[in-house]
């Protein structure tokens, strides 16, 4: 997993947590928070990384990218500048892309 990889401070991104991504996060389960903390370290280290799942997304929502927490929840974010992401969102798939 990405939490035992090595850490390459060249390609760290700072991460901004929004308020509706904190409020939504404490909401999920405690296996799903456990998830999505590893997931974030990934995030951290290569917004890109395959176990992610990143996509950039289009029409209403260009400019944003989303990535999978598991089947059912999704992470929406953007890059405010090459080594930093702000974390907007995290909801269930079917309604994530609807609250932009």
């Amino acid at each position: 997993l990405c939490r035992f990889a090595q850490a390459n401070p060249l390609r760290m991104s700072r991460l901004e947590y929004g308020r509706g991504f904190l409020k939504r996060a404490q909401s999920l389960s405690a296996t799903e928070q456990q998830k999505l903390a590893l997931l974030l370290e990934c995030l951290a280290n290569n917004p890109f990384d395959a176990r992610l799942k990143s996509k950039k997304l289009s029409g209403n929502l260009a400019g944003f990218f989303s990535f999978r927490v598991g089947r059912e929840w999704r992470v929406l974010f953007q890059f405010l500048d090459p080594r930093c992401i702000k974390l907007i969102d995290v909801a269930q798939c079917k309604d994530i892309y609807r609250q932009v």
